[in-house]
């Protein structure tokens, strides 16, 4: 079985979201979560930088366009947080593209608006395939 990347990080990112998430519960806007998720995160001094801007390119060139991600947390893992009743293909495919648009090699999508936390692991490999 292989061991999978940066799992205490993960581990701890996902630990700080389940316990948002038990002290909010579901229902509030993403908002809400994400500025929640930032206390949390640095009461448990995991570094992070919340709304970070990521450039685009095509082609080689530098987009105009940029994204933001919701948070990047060890300046190597992006999260994407979602508050919905249910994760959509195109939340993931969202996911998908930040990992694709950047360096980064792990990214979380994470959903608040379920009864229980719900959240996907995505791994950017090499070959710009994605897991």
């Amino acid at each position: 079985m292989s061991k999978l990347i940066e799992a205490d990080k993960t581990y701890s990112i996902i630990g700080a979201c389940m316990t948002v998430h038990r002290n909010l519960g579901s229902g509030f806007l993403e908002s809400v979560y994400s500025e929640a998720l930032a206390k949390e995160l640095e009461k448990r001094k995991i570094p992070f930088v919340k709304e970070k801007k990521i450039e685009l390119f095509y082609d080689g060139q530098k987009m105009n366009k940029y994204f933001k991600a919701d948070f990047v947390c060890f300046d190597s893992i992006i999260i994407e947080i979602k508050s919905k009743s249910c994760l959509l293909k195109i939340d993931e495919q969202q996911t998908i593209n930040y990992l694709k648009a950047t360096k980064y090699q792990l990214g979380l999508l994470i959903n608040f608006g379920e009864n229980s936390l719900r959240y996907k692991r995505f791994i950017n490999t090499s070959d710009k395939k994605v897991k």
